[in-house]
């Protein structure tokens, strides 16, 4: 099978869970609006954050297919997965939002074991297209296709650090997933500008 309708797909839900984000980010709390808009840092730093982690998954995700230029049902299950946790990330952001002041280390771990199922099911679906070449295109460049293979390695490992470190302290916890989002937009951007006949501005 091929690709076209799947990343089609794909993309809609990209889109979707993406702009769900924004619709629990409002003026919250007593006193005027002023006071009601900086009460509200909280949802906006959840909304900056997951907006950046689905926004790098679908650059990546877009990158994957680059390499792909056949699918098959194993693949598409794992695809759909993967999707559907990124559908997910909505709730688990607005609860972190929510809960930043109070159960602030419940929230950071909810919202940690969501990346560490979407690294998981992202690390699946590249694994299982690439070892062997089984998905990959016969003309795939070897050296694209070995550098994603060590970027996503890490992934799985940083999240649940990241998740476990919410025991210690849920403000660190964040911190790390917001380290992890602005690592993994510019790593995703120097790969790309390495990766011969590859162009940036097609994955915006």
């Amino acid at each position: 099978m091929r690709t076209a309708r799947l990343e089609t797909f794909s993309d809609g839900v990209f889109a979707i869970a993406a702009t769900l984000l924004i619709l629990d980010v409002r003026p919250e709390g007593a006193g005027s609006l002023t006071s009601q808009l900086l009460h509200a840092w909280p949802s906006y730093a959840a909304y900056a954050l997951a907006f950046a982690t689905i926004g790098i998954m679908w650059i990546n995700h877009h990158e994957v297919f680059r390499h792909i230029d056949r699918i098959d049902r194993p693949f598409l299950v794992i695809n759909v997965f993967f999707l559907m946790v990124i559908a997910f990330i909505p709730l688990p952001t607005r609860v972190l939002a929510a809960h930043l002041h109070r159960d602030a280390t419940t929230a950071a771990v909810f919202y940690g074991l969501t990346n560490v199922l979407m690294a998981a099911s992202y690390s699946a679906l590249w694994f299982y297209a690439s070892i062997g070449r089984r998905l990959l295109s016969p003309d795939a460049d070897e050296r694209a296709v070995s550098g994603i293979t060590r970027s996503y390695l890490p992934g799985v490992p940083l999240y649940a650090l990241a998740t476990l470190s919410a025991f210690i302290s849920a403000w660190l916890a964040v911190s790390l997933f917001m380290a992890y989002a602005v690592f993994y937009v510019l790593e995703s951007s120097l790969f790309g500008r390495g990766t011969p006949g590859y162009d940036l501005s097609t994955t915006t």
